[in-house]
């Protein structure tokens, strides 16, 4: 029976070194797993040492021989069971929500940090973040630390969770570090999944009216169009009823170029909103839009209070709190308020002149603010407000999809009853003008 030789890492995270008897490497893994060892590296014995063999051992002598030398050979060799998978696709907040409250269970039973994250890397599905925690585990493994880590991989872990991390590392509570992190992911996540549950429903008429109208104007209009040829030749029609004809034209005939219109604007709006001013301006309309402009508005509230709390809360210097939350805040008007913020704080200053200056945050939250900065308990202030207006947005949102309702009902009618209205005024018309006739005919 083949021998193999392994490296492995211990419950410990220790690192172990020996051999075992195996028919082939999938069991020596397998036996590995089973005595509680994190195995690294598993080559054949015989490999290495059978430098003329043919076939498969051919390869792996010459695998083995750069990885005497320490060179790429060495990873080609190394077959962790938790193989390196190439990452596609992205790590939604849920997964990333979910991984960081089991990290940090893990370590508040007691586990060394290495433990816990291997033991994450074996149970994780999503291709990419196994990938992500296997580097993390490496970095770890190598020295670095866990925030170092984290920092090497910026698309999965923004800056927040970096900085926080980093944080609970220096004051020795990273665990709580870690729930606080979950909690603030899992709350931002209810509160889009609220407005995105709002939103479905005129989303879904919207679509209803649109697919009505391409049915109206392709298939039905035309019909009408015909009738209209034969009935009233000669005669005008209504403007109303020319301009949805001339529409429905426009939609049959020109359909290519409606559609490559459609699609130039939405990509000139696109950039337009790319730019400095485009953006200020429409972030701003955000805020003060009809029905959807308090929700937003609340939501943004709610965002720059829990983050700023959260990250104060775990230790993070106040100045750099700032700086964090002013990059994540997701509208250009918000985080102009807080880089005021960050100015005064700087230069020594308080936090609630700017905010009042901003004109968007109500006078209860800049009371509050006030209040906390004064009594010394500004980040529990910061998390009363956060937790006040989540109930605000539940409440705004459930006020909106009541709203929304009617009006989508009311849209809909109007533009198909326009539509229909449009086809039938010259019948309407042509009837008064046979009635005219008849009467005409009887005096």
């Amino acid at each position: 029976m083949p021998k193999f030789n392994y490296i492995a890492m211990d419950a410990q995270g220790k690192e172990t070194k020996g051999s075992l008897d195996a028919k082939n490497q999938s069991e020596a893994l397998a036996r590995l797993q089973e005595m509680q060892l994190f195995p690294t590296k598993v080559v054949e014995a015989g490999a290495a040492a059978s430098g003329g063999a043919k076939g498969k051992k051919a390869s792996k002598t010459k695998g083995g021989g750069a990885a005497a030398k320490g060179g790429k050979g060495m990873r080609k060799e190394i077959n962790i069971p938790l193989h390196k998978i190439p990452g596609f696709g992205g790590v939604s907040s849920k997964v990333l929500c979910t991984f960081t409250r089991q990290l940090a269970t893990l370590i508040d039973a007691g586990l060394p940090l290495l433990r816990g994250l291997r033991v994450l890397e074996r149970q994780e599905k999503n291709p990419t973040l196994k990938e992500t925690i296997q580097k993390i585990s490496l970095s770890v493994e190598g020295g670095s630390t866990f925030s170092e880590a984290l920092a090497q991989h910026p698309k999965v872990f923004n800056k927040l969770f970096i900085s926080m991390v980093k944080a609970g590392e220096m004051g020795g509570v990273l665990e709580v570090v870690l729930l606080r992190l979950a909690e603030f992911m899992e709350k931002a996540q209810k509160i889009k999944g609220k407005v995105v549950a709002a939103l479905f429903y005129p989303v879904a008429v919207l679509i209803v009216a649109v697919a009505i109208m391409g049915i109206l104007m392709v298939v039905v209009i035309p019909k009408f169009k015909e009738i209209f040829s034969d009935l009233v030749s000669g005669q005008g029609l209504p403007a109303f009823t020319e301009l949805v004809l001339s529409i429905s034209e426009t939609i049959q005939y020109h359909f290519p170029e409606t559609c490559i219109g459609v699609i130039v604007f939405v990509i000139i709006f696109r950039l337009l909103v790319k730019t400095k001013t485009g953006r200020f301006l429409f972030d701003k309309f955000k805020l003060v839009m009809p029905v959807f402009g308090p929700v937003i508005s609340k939501v943004a509230i709610s965002r720059f209070t829990r983050t700023l709390g959260t990250l104060v809360s775990s230790g993070v210097p106040i100045l750099q709190s700032l700086t964090i939350v002013q990059e994540t805040s997701g509208n250009v008007i918000v985080a102009n308020a807080v880089h005021s913020v960050h100015e005064n704080v700087k230069e020594g200053e308080n936090i609630t002149t700017p905010l009042e200056s901003s004109k968007i945050f109500p006078p209860m939250v800049i009371s509050m603010v006030d209040v906390g900065e004064q009594t010394g308990a500004l980040p529990e202030m910061l998390m009363k407000i956060a937790d006040n207006y989540d109930e605000e947005v539940d409440n705004a949102v459930a006020a909106m999809t009541s709203l929304l309702e009617p009006v989508m009902i009311v849209f809909l009618a109007v533009i198909v009853g326009s539509i229909v209205i449009a086809m039938f005024m010259p019948l309407i018309a042509l009837m008064d003008g046979m009635g005219d006739v008849e009467h005409g005919d009887g005096e």
